[in-house]
């Protein structure tokens, strides 16, 4: 029979493929001529596994570490291995899968003092004997009734509570390695040499356990500790607790039961408590410029606002300011090597004007501020004429706003920084996360149809760009931040599926984008919905992307 297919950094080639062909055959008939290990693929553009039987007509593309789909493959698969050889040392102790954390995952031993030397030693040991075997991962799919049973006797009251609170799930997959069965949403490797590349250690109270990335699929990434990063999500995680909400369970509980509008006006003041916090901090010590930084859809104008509304409160007044007005005019620009010219990169930035602006504005001097002209592509003068007193905090939202080249002429005893993301740390269940990324991309995807008309397809397109400018030049400064502001909500993707699922549907199979719509649907699955957001206030972060902000059209 006839297939068609695509390897990395290739072209769609029409080849002739024996009757009932596994796609990891063929793979491995050509893997030595391919750069980097490939995990997954995509057949008639949806996300299979390597394992994937074909039939004449396919059109199949191997994915290696490089893409998103492959990426998350390898994180479940690797997760796998680590629960299978946990449950040998451990028995039944609960292995949460909380975090991302240092280009990985932060796991919870829930046990007496949880994660010790010597446990995280014995665990590596039995990671390292299932891959030396090359265990194959073994996939059931169980209908809901087998499904359920199976849950029982594994145990596992969260998944028991998921599963019989959405009848709509008619089944489940379940994967067996080396005896250890447990339910995933995600899709597997064949076996366990093709996740061979981990490193496992004891970090704090739990373990960190860390693989390679997109950007070097050969190697793990360098060790950068990230202190506030830990300290958001162990905040969210009591959060949680106080809100009743651990997991995607609970969360549905509340919306059937009717008790998810307390759920949003706890949320909301408990964003406004922290806020209030970081208001305080800034008077208290005096600081006058403030610097917020974060990756796309974090919230970061709502939250600006909001800030210099309490800072205000607090007997301040306040500026606030973007970066885009400086912007060096593009006939200062120097194109790369495409002959583009990259308008995210520091380099873009006027630094030199804006450390002048600044300091003259604290030293209580009137300044020309400017304002880009994006149509002319030059700043404009003449138009803002600023002057401020001692009494004022400058409130500056910008990507490079943690980067501390752009404001390095101005005093640290002055300046502030803030980084804001939605960390997600509510997941389907103790192994299954939602990824921070999708709990963005989502917000992005409503927002973007709602206020640029931009479809949902379109918008994924778009995001692997906008994804790597946030790796370029906004996650390594964030440690660099006084303060981490975690701007999800543990109610909004409820909010989000309304607008979120029929955009996502609307995404035909011919489109490339058909694939990363299908995985985000089969996360949103998981979720009951919330039709009624007339309790959701004008000044929350999520209005920003839904609509109905006092801050943002």
């Amino acid at each position: 029979m006839k297939i068609e297919l695509k390897v990395p950094d290739g072209e769609f080639k029409e080849i002739e493929v024996d009757q009932n062909e596994m796609v990891e055959n063929i793979y491995l008939r050509m893997k030595d001529s391919l750069r980097y290990e490939c995990v997954a693929a995509k057949v008639n553009n949806e996300y299979q596994s390597l394992r994937h039987w074909l039939k004449d007509g396919d059109r199949v593309e191997l994915l290696d570490l490089r893409t998103k789909g492959a990426a998350r493959v390898y994180q479940a698969s690797i997760s796998m291995v680590f629960l299978a050889a946990a449950r040998k040392v451990i028995g039944d102790v609960l292995c949460e899968i909380s975090n991302t954390l240092n280009k990985g995952l932060f796991i919870e031993l829930r046990m007496p003092g949880g994660a010790t030397d010597e446990i995280v030693e014995r665990i590596r040991g039995e990671m390292e004997d299932l891959i030396r075997r090359d265990v194959r991962f073994e996939k059931e799919y169980l209908s809901r009734e087998d499904g359920i049973t199976r849950i029982k006797e594994i145990g596992d009251k969260s998944k028991l509570k998921l599963i019989e609170g959405r009848p709509e799930l008619k089944g489940m997959p379940f994967y067996t390695l080396d005896g250890y069965s447990e339910f995933f949403y995600s899709i597997m490797v064949p076996s366990t040499r093709y996740v061979s590349s981990f490193t496992l250690e004891k970090y704090r109270r739990g373990i960190l356990l860390r693989f390679p990335d997109k950007y070097d699929p050969d190697s793990i990434p360098e060790y950068r500790d990230e202190p506030n990063m830990y300290k958001a999500f162990a905040e969210q995680r009591e959060w949680d607790k106080l809100l009743g909400v651990n997991y995607v369970c609970d969360l549905n509980e509340k919306i059937g039961d009717d008790d998810y509008k307390d759920l949003i006006l706890l949320s909301e003041v408990l964003h406004d408590k922290k806020i209030t916090e970081i208001a305080n901090t800034i008077t208290d010590e005096g600081r006058r410029l403030v610097l917020i930084a974060g990756p796309s859809s974090s919230g970061k104008t709502t939250f600006a606002k909001r800030l210099c509304i309490h800072l205000r409160v607090n007997g301040c007044k306040a500026l606030y300011m973007g970066t885009d007005d400086y912007f060096l005019d593009r006939d200062e620009m120097t194109p790369d090597e495409n002959g583009e010219l990259d308008f995210e990169g520091l380099d873009a930035v006027d630094i030199g004007l804006f450390n002048r602006n600044m300091a003259d504005l604290l030293a209580g001097k009137e300044v020309d501020l400017p304002e880009f002209d994006f149509k002319e592509g030059k700043k404009v003068f003449g138009n803002r004429l600023t002057k401020i007193d001692k009494n004022t905090v400058i409130v500056i939202e910008g990507i490079h706003a943690l980067n501390e080249l752009l404001s390095s002429e101005i005093s640290k005893d002055d300046k502030y920084k803030i980084y804001i993301s939605p960390l997600t740390q509510l997941n389907i269940d103790a192994h299954n996360r939602i990824p921070t990324t999708d709990e963005r991309l989502l917000r992005r995807i409503v927002r973007d149809e709602r206020t640029r008309g931009r479809d949902a397809a379109r918008t994924i397109a778009d995001w692997p760009k906008v994804r790597r400018g946030e790796d370029k030049n906004i996650f390594k400064y964030n440690d660099e931040a006084d303060v981490m502001f975690n701007s999800y909500l543990v109610y909004e993707i409820a909010v989000l599926k309304k607008s979120a699922e029929p955009l996502l549907k609307s995404i035909t199979r011919d489109q490339p984008e058909y694939a990363e719509a299908q995985r985000i649907l089969r996360v949103l699955r998981y979720f009951r919905e919330i039709d009624d957001t007339s309790m959701i206030v004008c000044d929350s972060i999520i209005r920003e992307f839904i609509g109905g902000s006092v801050f943002v059209s």
